[in-house]
């Protein structure tokens, strides 16, 4: 059974910094790509980055260019979002999805996901 757990949310002021955890397990395939992605009250789930296990290429969204990095452990099987300079608007909570296909490579779509996290609460206020 695949699992996705999420971690490293909480409350951070304007221009703190976070590191969230998605740790995957429960699979086989050596191929896949995972994303991150978030959702704020009132709004649509948003992309905001991802990465595969073949080249490790990231992709970011841009609202959050420049300031978050997404990285992966693949020993651990596990995949990093290093947000910095947080911003009010970044106040969402947070998911990690997993696309097993990688049919269209960097995307952002959150249909090409299948496998998704419980998700972490992020909140940027003073």
């Amino acid at each position: 059974q695949v699992q996705l757990v999420e971690s490293g949310g909480g409350l951070v002021q304007p221009g703190g910094s976070l590191r969230l955890s998605c740790v995957v397990s429960g699979f086989t395939l050596e191929y896949y790509a995972i994303g991150w992605f978030r959702q704020a009250p009132g709004k649509e789930r948003e992309g905001v980055s991802c990465i595969s296990t073949s080249d490790g290429r990231p992709h970011y969204a841009d609202a959050v260019k420049g300031r978050f990095t997404i990285s992966r452990d693949n020993a651990k099987n596990t995949v990093y979002l290093q947000m910095n300079n947080l911003k009010p608007e970044d106040t969402a909570v947070y998911y990690c999805a997993a696309d097993w296909l990688v049919l269209v490579p960097g995307s952002l779509d959150p249909d090409q996901y299948v496998d998704w996290g419980q998700g972490t609460q992020v909140t940027v206020s003073s």
